[in-house]
């Protein structure tokens, strides 16, 4: 089976083309070479994925016919990622700034309410002096 194909099955890319796209990029290693997307993969090889900042390692079991569901998924390659590499990318989740700077495009609901509040218990402050 080629190794966009098999990447594919077994859900690591959510297209063939983006697996293929990958693997024309250079993120993609079969046993340490970097492989064209047409390279043919077989059980017992090492395949190296670059994705999200994070090498993914794998083992190939077997290969599927078709795309597999989720559960399944461990019946074809054996996962050999190491731990220092999927703590890195809880890392890379808690420092990820999830909310805008201050300043950058218009005020959210939750800003707009924020602001609605400090006028209205300003005025009400005002007014009591």
């Amino acid at each position: 089976m080629r190794v966009d194909k098999y990447l594919w099955c077994i859900r690591y890319f959510k297209t063939r083309s983006i697996a293929t796209k990958a693997c024309k990029e250079g993120k993609v290693r079969v046993n340490g070479d970097l492989i064209k997307p047409s390279r043919e993969v077989y059980p017992m090889d090492k395949i190296t994925v670059r994705k999200n900042q994070i090498n993914y390692e794998l083992s190939v079991l077997d290969t599927p016919d078709n795309r597999i569901g989720a559960k399944l998924v461990d019946l074809y390659r054996k996962d050999i990622t190491p731990k220092e590499s999927l703590q890195k990318l809880d890392l890379l989740k808690y420092s990820k700034d999830y909310y805008r700077k201050k300043g950058t495009g218009r005020p959210t609901k939750k800003d707009r309410r924020d602001i609605d509040d400090w006028y209205t218990d300003g005025n009400n402050d005002d007014s009591e002096e």
